[in-house]
């Protein structure tokens, strides 16, 4: 039988056919290589073959490709088919060409010549397949081959329109990859007066690479301007019968339309010419007008082409914000949207508003809308519109409207959404700052954050409310007194008792002359939040306590038997220990007047602007008004953190000096900039004035220049200070998910000098790294004087691993080499998933794990007096999951989780089992491979 003929191809869908019928991949695979011997040996035995056969087998490798099978033959016969005067061959072999060939084929240089003689052809459907090639593979090579020809056929008056079109489209392609592959001077000019051609195909895909070019160049392409503004406004005054062929739905090109009104938004102003300004502005109010007509159908296509046209007009109505007659009815325009059936038009119209809120001439306008918008983010279903209500009440907020604003987003703020609560608290924290003129009603309003939501109260937030206070007298007894009434009910967010103590320390004796508020109730009011707060907050509380001391030495008993009780062998943390240690021994040694030296007031914050803007900005970027936050004797974002932290101790004693490691973790972080300080340590710094409370303090540190490095610390969290001397501050933020983790180095430089050849240089042996494979982003040689710069590394875990990588860091610091190398946290356990067991399962379990390589066990002494939820809490840390009420006893601590690695999943089990009476632990791994129990038992063993 002879085969058919046609497009049909019966061979191939009877193939595919079979392909889909396959019950089975091992069915599907046998077919396919079925297939590929047979069309190999028609390939290479049958030399008769013609274009349709050639053309049908090209097809199957095509389609056996698209199945992710590897094809390695039917090249050349796909570039034969370019030779074919046949449409549908011709199609076929540039189809493969395009999908198959890669650019370094040793076959490019014959596809390229196949090209160029498409290209010369007067057939316009091979010049069309010959663009439509180029444009998809879009090489640099390709991009040169044919710089001269492209540009050629788009601007030369023989070509046809349908050619032009595709020439466009196929020069904005390279372009996009190779910048200079456009031509200057005339061709400018020639390409720019597209925009006047007859044909609207050809207009729109020239208006698209014009915007293009304008992007790279404005300059050279600015004749754009008036052309562009002439066709738009013929467009818009002409009927839908004028452009039958390009009406969609009884809206004239919307598609033109829309790429012209954002061609124009790449100037500002538009035009400088008064006659083509006028045309624009009565351009954009007859689209303003047909906005007001009722539509003409009731489709839903009709009103999306025609707000598509009004939007982007808006946009340049804002863009241009210049002419208050057209921003004010755009306003009322949007305005009208805020209650349209259509989510998506209530959103747009909201988003529109935000930037129309930022403008003088609009503002006022926006403002009248201020009830629907309230109403907006109360009511909407759509969570996504909630917010950008929020966003709009943010932006339309001056000190005429700001208390009726704030008071409603906190309204809100109890029921809002958990994904946009944070962003909220941030927007009312900046207002109430922004427009406050009673500061007692910013005190209040943030302590109303807190206590609605004061998990999504960030650091910056409480620091800047301690900043303002501490800066204005008028406010502080008022903050004192209002803080303290939040500290007695029942229930207290950590933040509260953190602002808390922290004003109580500074100002608490404003208040004490009243018996409801006296010394020793602010003392056991404070206390009694103290076991129930993490270690950070109860090293600011007792800061706050020898605070007292100096404000009320008729306590000074009660709270030093505080410190007695933190300072003996029993204490949990040892920094903690350490701290109450060094203030007993401060309270009892030093006089009356060096204690109220030591302890004196914290000094006013220097003017600078608010960091809760950059905080938000960094949250939503391009989404942020520019408000701009300037208060006077505000702080720098430096001070944010060391002051608000810490409470000021003169650097004369010796319990300061001990722990005047002052730097501000925190900005390292992502939260500020990194103060230029004094790298002599000098008295005269102003960190050399500062206790951190809230950061990682060393009692081993005597000297304030000495380096602080502790790498055991990140076995239990993710966060942190990495390593600190006098020069250089390296701070850490990791996450990790499964087998993989991401790390962010924060390098600060703490000197006033920059440091150059500044180079961090990963430590890792090939062979550790085909267990755990470490990347690392480069940074650049130089670290100025006081920034910040970040450097991004990802791990993946292909097997488990006993040791961490290192990386050694070189930089040269006035003149002098330094050379240092810390280890990364990165140990095994950050790849743990915690898992959910009863006690049936788990026991099951660890019976399984008897053998001698499934298990690892120590005993060992503890480092400090039996510790139990000290211990509880760095298991939490460790990565796997405590199981409580599974051990018959109750002391014991037992857990699960599994190490995700490339290779495998390794389940583990762990027991901590305490002695009390002996002061020691034992400690049992169980895990699925026996290298694990050792280096989960090594990790662990001395951390109890």
């Amino acid at each position: 039988m002879a085969p058919v003929r046609g497009d049909g191809m019966r061979g191939l869908a009877v193939f595919i056919s079979d392909i889909r019928n396959c019950k089975s991949k091992e069915a599907e695979v046998k077919r396919i290589n079925k297939e590929l011997a047979n069309i190999r040996s028609k390939f290479k035995g049958d030399k008769t073959l013609d274009g349709y056969q050639k053309k049908k087998y090209v097809c199957k490798l095509l389609f056996i490709f698209l199945l992710g099978h590897d094809i390695d033959f039917g090249h050349m016969e796909a570039v034969n088919l370019l030779s074919s005067n046949k449409y549908s061959e011709k199609q076929i072999g540039y189809l493969f060409i395009s999908v198959l060939v890669n650019t370094n084929s040793d076959l490019i240089r014959l596809i390229i010549q196949s090209i160029k003689n498409d290209l010369q052809s007067r057939n316009p459907v091979h010049v069309n397949l010959a663009l439509q090639c180029i444009a998809n593979i879009g090489s640099r090579d390709m991009a040169e081959s044919f710089s001269n020809e492209i540009p050629k056929l788009l601007v030369s008056g023989d070509t046809m329109d349908v050619v032009k079109q595709s020439a466009a489209l196929c020069l904005l392609r390279l372009f996009r990859s190779s910048p200079d592959i456009i031509p200057g001077g005339e061709w400018t000019s020639r390409i720019i007066h597209l925009l006047n051609d007859q044909h609207m195909g050809v207009v729109t895909a020239a208006t698209s690479l014009i915007d293009a070019l304008v992007k790279r160049n404005p300059d050279e392409y600015k004749g754009c301007v008036n052309l562009a503004v002439s066709r738009l406004s013929r467009i818009v005054t002409a009927s839908y019968t004028d452009l039958q062929d390009y009406t969609y739905y009884f809206v004239p090109a919307p598609w033109l339309s829309v790429k012209l009104l954002r061609l124009l938004q790449n100037y500002n102003p538009v035009t400088e010419e008064p006659g083509v300004r006028a045309r624009l502005n009565e351009t954009l109010e007859t689209i303003l007008n047909k906005a007001q007509e009722p539509p003409k159908s009731k489709k839903v296509q009709h009103s999306n082409a025609k707000n598509a046209v009004l939007f982007e007009a808006i946009n340049l109505i804002i863009h241009s914000d210049s002419e208050p007659n057209l921003l004010v009815r755009a306003c009322n325009q949007l305005g009208q949207f805020l209650s349209n059936r259509e989510t998506n038009l209530r959103y747009l119209a909201l988003e529109s508003m935000c930037h129309l809120a930022t403008s003088e001439f609009s503002h006022e306008e926006v403002k009248k809308h201020q009830e629907v918008v309230i109403l907006s983010m109360k009511m909407e279903k759509d969570v996504s519109v909630r917010q950008m209500a929020v966003d709009l009440l943010y932006a339309m907020c001056d000190r005429g409207n700001a208390e009726e604003i704030v008071q409603e987003m906190l309204n809100y703020l109890e029921t809002a959404d958990y994904s946009i609560r944070e962003e909220m608290v941030l927007k009312v924290a900046i207002l109430a700052e922004k427009y406050a003129t009673d500061y007692t009603w910013y005190v209040d309003v943030i302590l109303n954050l807190i206590r609605i939501a004061g998990d999504y109260v960030s650091e910056e937030v409480w620091y800047r409310v301690i900043q303002i206070v501490i800066n204005r007298e008028e406010v502080q007894g008022y903050a004192a007194k209002t803080v303290f009434e939040a500290l007695q009910a029942p229930a207290c967010h950590e933040n509260m008792v953190k602002v808390g103590g922290y004003i109580l320390g500074e100002f608490g004796n404003l208040i004490a002359g009243d018996s409801r508020s006296a010394p020793l109730v602010q003392f056991k009011l404070l206390h009694s939040k103290y076991h129930l707060c993490s270690p950070m907050t109860r090293a600011l509380l007792l800061s706050t306590y020898i605070k007292f001391i100096n404000l009320f030495p008729e306590i000074r008993s009660n709270i030093q038997e505080v410190f007695r009780q933190h300072s003996n062998l029993r204490s949990a943390d040892a920094e903690l220990q350490q701290r109450a240690s060094e203030y007993l021994q401060l309270s009892i040694v030093a006089s009356t007047d060096v204690l109220a030296t030591v302890l004196e007031e914290m000094p006013s914050f220097p003017e600078r602007e608010s960091s809760i803007l950059a905080v938000l900005k960094k949250k939503k970027p391009g989404r942020v008004p520019e408000n701009e936050i300037r208060e006077s004797k505000s702080p720098n974002p430096v001070s944010n953190h060391q002051n608000a932290n810490s409470h000021h101790i003169n650097s004369n004693s010796t319990a300061s000096n001990k722990l005047n490691n002052s730097n501000a973790h925190a900005d390292l972080l992502g939260l500020s900039t990194p103060p230029a300080n004094n790298v002599g340590g000098s008295n005269s710094n102003s960190n050399s004035t500062l206790i951190d409370v809230l950061g990682d303090i060393y009692g081993t540190n005597n000297n304030a220049n000495a380096a602080v490095y502790n790498t055991k610390k990140f076995l239990f969290k993710n966060n942190g200070v990495l390593f600190e001397n006098e020069m250089l501050q390296i701070g850490v933020k990791s996450e990790f998910r499964q087998n993989l983790g991401r790390l962010g180095l924060f390098y600060g430089n703490k000197t006033q000098v920059p440091l150059t050849n500044f180079n961090p240089v990963l430590q890792w042996s090939t062979e550790e790294a085909l267990k755990l494979n470490v990347q690392m982003k480069a940074v650049e040689p130089t670290l100025e004087a006081g920034a910040q710069i970040q450097q991004l590394l990802t791990a993946e875990c292909i097997e488990d691993y006993a040791d961490a990588p290192t990386i050694e860091i070189s930089f040269r610091y006035n003149g002098t080499q330094q050379k240092f190398s810390i280890k990364l946290p990165l140990s095994v356990n950050k790849f743990f998933e915690p898992t959910e067991m009863n006690a049936e399962s788990f026991f099951a379990r660890w019976k399984n794990l008897s053998g001698e390589q499934q298990r690892s066990q120590k005993v060992f002494k503890a480092a400090q007096p039996l510790d139990l939820p000290g211990a509880r809490n760095k298991l939490m840390g460790f990565g796997m999951q405590l199981l409580d009420q599974v051990d018959p006893n109750p002391d014991n601590m037992v857990c699960a989780g599994i190490i995700h690695t490339q290779s495998q999943q390794v389940g583990c089990l762990l027991r901590l089992e305490p002695n009390k009476q002996a002061q020691m632990f034992r400690l049992t791994i169980r895990a699925s491979k026996e290298t694990v129990t050792q280096v989960i038992c090594d990790l662990l063993s001395d951390q109890f």
